[in-house]
């Protein structure tokens, strides 16, 4: 077996990111687009303050459909209580982490920084091809 990467080492860098003033409907319709099951939501700045999944995708279109009003924010509809990972996390903890958890990814901040996202698709990938 190989030695195991470290997070920074497989995290996704290339990263769909949402905005919390942008139409909720419009970020669904981009994770569609993406096959992806969730996305990171960034201020201005570029600070992480949330994070969409498909999961509260359904939530707005249920809230839309009883209410006949699809027309809100990412930002009402976002969980704001985000775990992240260290970028120096090594596989096995990070594999952990998914398995205590029930998140399909993570963001991975430096220094208080978006920098990346792991999937657990990624930690499997990469601890195949370590074998």
């Amino acid at each position: 077996m190989k030695p195991l990467p470290r997070l920074r080492e497989i995290m996704a860098r290339d990263l769909i990111l949402l905005r919390p003033d942008m139409d909720v409907l419009h970020a669904m319709e981009m994770l569609l687009k993406h096959r992806i099951s969730g996305a990171c939501v960034v201020d201005q700045s570029g600070a992480l303050v949330g994070v969409l999944s498909k999961k509260d995708c359904l939530r707005a279109a249920l809230h839309a459909a009883y209410h006949q009003d699809m027309g809100s924010a990412v930002a009402g509809y976002m969980s704001t209580a985000v775990e992240t990972l260290d970028p120096g996390l090594d596989l096995v903890a990070v594999a952990e982490r998914f398995l205590s958890s029930n998140y399909r990814r993570f963001p991975v901040l430096e220094d208080g920084r978006l920098i990346g996202q792991v999937s657990r698709a990624d930690v499997l990938k990469a601890l195949t091809e370590s074998w």
